[in-house]
């Protein structure tokens, strides 16, 4: 591939990148979307969202068991850890997790897909909701984490970073087990559509 190729190729990759993030923030009702540096966190807690569920869905049920070796979390597990963060953290600043929750066995509590795939959605709902319900003043203040006290601001950052740190676990198993990320899969159609439509246009 000549340079100049690969220069429009890796354009177009970026160009599709972020298109993924901007639809998904136009996707939201821009009147119930924070503004200001929640906005940011939340649009970015929403991405990992879309991508989570995403492979979630594209992951089949006999995977989620997989595991990379023994003595680590199997796919399934991946996501109730995800779903745990989301509903245990918040509990620490005052947002009532659901009836029974348990952070500590949380993620070993279901193994079958839909029941995950249900359990990870309405964690992000839940994370989602805590978030936007937050004053700037209560972002302020100050809440105990794990022996660390750190602003409730920092331990929203805490959950995004959280979600895409166990993203890219989750990448990581699907690529091992031959599954492609949908997103993926449609920003490399696109690009093959458009060479294509190159080739036929300089014929």
């Amino acid at each position: 591939m000549s340079p100049k190729k690969i220069w429009v190729v890796g354009l177009m990759a970026m160009a599709l990148g972020v298109g993924a993030l901007s639809s998904l923030a136009v996707a939201d009702d821009a009147a119930t979307m924070p503004t200001g540096v929640k906005g940011d966190m939340m649009a970015w807690i929403k991405d990992a969202e879309d991508k989570l569920t995403q492979l979630a869905d594209a992951t089949p049920e006999a995977k989620y068991a997989w595991r990379p070796s023994k003595g680590v979390r199997s796919q399934g597990e991946v996501f109730l850890h995800v779903a745990a963060a989301n509903y245990g953290i918040p509990s620490f600043m005052g947002v009532t997790p659901p009836a029974g929750f348990n952070f500590d066995t949380y993620e070993k509590s279901m193994t079958k897909k839909a029941d995950i795939q249900k359990a990870l959605k309405d964690s992000f709902t839940h994370l989602e909701n805590a978030l936007a319900s937050t004053s700037d003043a209560d972002m302020d203040k100050n809440v105990t984490l794990f022996g660390m006290t750190m602003s409730e601001r920092k331990a929203y950052m805490m959950l995004m970073s959280h979600a895409h740190e166990h993203l890219g676990q989750s990448i990581a198993y699907a690529r091992s087990n031959n599954i492609v990320p949908p997103w993926t899969a449609k920003q490399q159609a696109a690009m093959k559509e458009e060479m294509e439509k190159k080739k036929t246009e300089t014929k």
